[in-house]
């Protein structure tokens, strides 16, 4: 009984910070609009280094990760991670008062270097205080808490930051001099200011009380296995085969993401949809994303497996992939939002499926997977790339399909084969 509540305890903590992983992650929808016009950004290219600063510190920050938390523990590691995160909020401010695109993308790496060590240590976590076989509806719970921050969060800052957006964007357009344009710029780009101190403030509070709370450590390293076959006599994580083809399944499951859920703003923008419209699309994919998770709670593992759940979900993005590239208008934003639904299962059925059976390995082969969480780095940019005027000038809908498809693809090879290899079934 003292083991259940033990573990009710960590799951309410940590979906918690789920929640603020979500709401943190998801504003970048918002500022990739809100940045192009106060920076005076001149391509989408520019534009998706947004997401592109954010992400790529995973890549850079999940290994030392790992190393910070065999020091620190799980506790003390995601209140340092936490911190890291108000250091980068805080760095906005100079950032607004010079409209330095540079300080944003700043901001948003040291905020990417703490998620990443929140990431490297709350997914682990979640997965191994139960059994292995009902991971994915922990994490499913954790992706509800997540999205439910992603829904709001963009909805307050384009509330907050892009009110108005169509005049103001009109105005700019029309000023009549170099004076007047950069007065409007600059008293656009304190808007951020006090929303960002806020945050900072919120961010560092939530580091003291977490240290404070009763967030039980999970066993030693060594001690902790994934699965009652776990193997014992590997010596590195380049042996699970099934490891390392999940980390690319997470790379490409988190580049489309970012493009259901950040570039569908820049999708419909390029189809003349007006800014007041498109500041709101990233909330759609994410409540499609609720969807998902709610059915993956009340599904898995009594109805479906995590590995059908996978399946299934990678069908269902090919699908919709293909309604985009057919559709035009609002009618393909909606599959574009619909996306988020095909999305939803697919973090809570690779993780598990990624780091099953790796026992002493486990924090190692997860600081592994949240480096392919640089997948929302890379794949926007593709897509930016392969639409922009002196690249190769594709057709907007033909470079999102060609971006997509091949990653849903592969994502149904993974869950039909992938976790399977190096595994003694």
């Amino acid at each position: 009984m003292n083991a259940r509540r033990t573990n009710t305890t960590a799951i309410f903590i940590i979906g918690f910070l789920f929640f603020i992983f979500g709401f943190i992650t998801w504003l970048n929808g918002s500022l990739i609009q809100f940045l192009t016009l106060v920076c005076q950004l001149e391509s989408d290219v520019q534009a998706f280094f947004v997401t592109f600063a954010f992400y790529m510190a995973y890549f850079f920050l999940a290994i030392p990760s790992s190393v910070i938390l065999k020091r620190t523990g799980f506790k003390k590691g995601m209140a340092l991670g936490l911190l890291v995160m108000a250091i980068g909020s805080l760095i906005f401010i100079p950032a607004a008062k010079e409209r330095s695109f540079g300080l944003f993308l700043t901001g948003l790496f040291i905020q990417g270097m703490g998620l990443a060590l929140l990431q490297t240590a709350s997914n682990p976590y979640i997965s191994i205080i139960g059994p292995i076989e009902s991971a994915a509806q922990r994490i499913s719970i954790m992706g509800i808490c997540n999205k439910i921050a992603g829904i709001s969060s963009p909805l307050i800052l384009s509330a907050l930051l892009l009110k108005n957006a169509n005049k103001l964007e009109e105005n700019i357009n029309k000023a009549t001099s170099l004076a007047e344009k950069e007065e409007l710029l600059n008293a656009l780009s304190a808007r951020v200011i006090n929303p960002y101190i806020v945050l900072a403030v919120v961010l560092a509070v939530l580091a003291f009380l977490l240290l404070k709370s009763p967030l039980p450590e999970p066993p030693a390293e060594e001690e902790v296995t994934t699965s009652t076959n776990a193997a014992t006599n590997k010596k590195s994580i380049w042996e699970f085969p099934h490891l390392l083809l999940g980390a690319l399944c997470i790379f490409l499951y988190v580049g489309v993401e970012v493009m259901a859920g950040d570039a569908i703003g820049i999708y419909g923008k390029a189809m003349g949809m007006p800014l007041d419209e498109t500041k709101k699309f990233t909330s759609f994919t994410l409540a499609a994303m609720l969807v998902g998770y709610i059915i993956g709670i009340f599904t898995i593992p009594k109805i479906i497996s995590q590995q059908t759940a996978l399946k299934l979900s990678a069908i269902l993005g090919i699908v919709f992939s293909v309604a985009v590239f057919l559709t035009s208008g609002y009618t393909a934003i909606t599959f574009i939002a619909l996306l988020g639904l095909a999305n939803a299962l697919m973090w809570p059925a690779i993780w598990p499926l990624a780091i099953d059976k790796l026992g002493k390995f486990t924090k190692t082969g997860s600081a592994l997977l949240v480096m392919g969480i640089a997948g929302g780095a890379i794949v926007p940019l593709i897509y930016a790339s392969l639409k922009k005027e002196d690249g190769l000038n594709m057709p907007n809908h033909w470079a999102f399909f060609i971006c997509m498809l091949p990653c849903y693809l592969y994502i149904l090879y993974y869950a039909i084969q992938g976790h399977k290899a190096g595994k003694k079934m």
